[in-house]
């Protein structure tokens, strides 16, 4: 193991995956972007498979189960047969030391070069330049929405992220990007190395309306079309976005009409804007900076009216945390600060300090703040202190969804509901 947890560089990578002889004979779709980059593989991943091709996925990071960061054919592979490539990749090696994410990218990426796949769709981690995914060259780059995030990383504004980013386009090879507003430097990238760039608004575009939404590109319309499976207003950008990357693929990889219609109705991600049926309802989702918790908070706006809405929150103390709470603040009655299990997190007491220093509106709301050692726990209280009609919202790491997720989807039922359901002693 390398000495330090993350060390940006593709060196290692790229000596190894050498080493190894990775390939890829079919193509290869590379996702990156600060939002959306998993909802954007999952659609593709759907697409292709209604179109009936063998898909692989690589993305990242899990909720639950490790095994979750690859599948094949939409089931996560299974832990035995990851073992021989993380074996493979020990042996080749030699004396270069890997980071965990180098470790494990090589050995997904070589049970996928060797599997009797159709196309391979691979989730960028972290930037681009030096994501250890870029060390494997793609047919189709796609970018999503850019925002600040990993800014000790990347860069301290859109346009340094946006040109760590670009760095996953090839030379005359399809670059979709889904952002509406682009940085320029991701444009200029682009068209400095003769990527085939694809602009929002220049080469595909969406509208819609209550009902239906539909897609434009270079010479083909999808009209008429259901909304995506998954939830949310800025899931149209990303569907648009994989459309858009299909249709660059069209000579390689034709796809259906009625193959992306049914892909985009069918397709699943756990923990984006997932909302659980029961009393109270529940919602997941795993935003964890400023654009992805805005737009779950415009998301639980349009949901309708709720009496009280309950927080599970926890969080890595190298976010906007503040920036976070405050625009959450708006729609929470009860903050349910929790513990996570990575010595990145911020501890629950110094959120709750913070939640308990948001303001509280005119006049002023009564607005409860509590700490937990788990997201689970935190999720318990949430619902022994809910009423049916009340809903609780899980989200600022990708750690408290999957600790609510750990012993499988929450069904969550009100204290007095599960107390008028019980029938009691029997008469007499």
């Amino acid at each position: 193991m390398h000495p330090k947890s993350m060390d940006l560089s593709l060196e290692r990578t790229v000596q190894v995956a050498r080493a190894l002889d990775i390939r890829f004979n079919v193509p290869v779709i590379t996702v990156a972007g600060t939002n959306g980059k998993g909802s954007t593989c999952a659609m593709l991943e759907s697409i292709c498979r209604h179109a009936g091709y063998r898909t692989g996925l690589y993305q990242k990071p899990e909720l639950v189960h490790f095994e979750e960061r690859c599948r094949i054919n939409g089931v996560p592979v299974a832990a035995e047969a990851l073992v021989p490539h993380f074996a493979a990749v020990e042996a080749a090696r030699g004396s270069t030391t890997l980071t965990q994410f180098e470790f494990s990218t090589l050995a997904i990426a070589r049970l996928l070069s060797l599997a009797p796949l159709d196309v391979v769709i691979l989730e960028v981690g972290l930037g681009g330049r030096f994501d250890s995914v870029n060390a494997f060259d793609t047919d189709c780059a796609v970018i999503t929405s850019i925002d600040l995030d990993h800014m000790e990383w990347l860069g301290p504004d859109r346009e340094s992220i946006g040109l760590e980013k670009a760095q996953i386009m090839r030379p005359g090879k399809p670059a979709i990007v889904s952002d509406p507003l682009p940085p320029e430097t991701v444009v200029r990238h682009a068209q400095a190395i003769g990527a085939d760039l694809w602009t929002v608004g220049r080469d595909f575009n969406h509208t819609g309306d209550r009902q239906q939404w539909n897609w434009a590109g270079r010479g083909r319309r999808y009209n008429g079309m259901s909304y995506p499976a998954l939830r949310g207003a800025n899931q149209l950008l990303n569907a648009a976005g994989a459309i858009a990357a299909l249709e660059a693929l069209r000579p390689r990889l034709p796809i259906t009409a009625q193959a992306i219609r049914t892909g985009l109705a069918l397709v699943e991600l756990p923990g984006r804007f997932q909302i659980v049926p029961g009393q109270p309802t529940l919602v997941l989702d795993v935003a964890h900076n400023p654009q992805a918790v805005g737009a779950l908070a415009l998301n639980l706006d349009a949901m309708g009216f709720f009496p009280r809405t309950h927080a599970v929150f926890g969080v890595m103390a190298d976010k906007d945390v503040p920036g976070l709470l405050a625009r959450m603040a708006p729609l929470v009655d009860a903050w349910h600060c929790c513990d996570l299990p990575s010595p990145r997190a911020a501890k629950a007491a110094d959120l709750a300090a913070l939640a308990a220093a948001l303001p509280r509106g005119t006049p002023a709301r009564e607005i409860a703040v509590h700490t937990h050692a788990s997201p689970s726990e935190a999720l318990r209280q949430a619902a022994a202190s809910a009423d049916p009609a009340d809903r609780i919202v899980v989200f600022g790491s990708f750690y408290t969804v999957g600790g609510v997720l750990r012993e499988g989807l929450p069904r969550l039922t009100a204290p007095h509901l599960a107390a008028s359901a019980d029938p009691g002693p029997p008469a007499g």
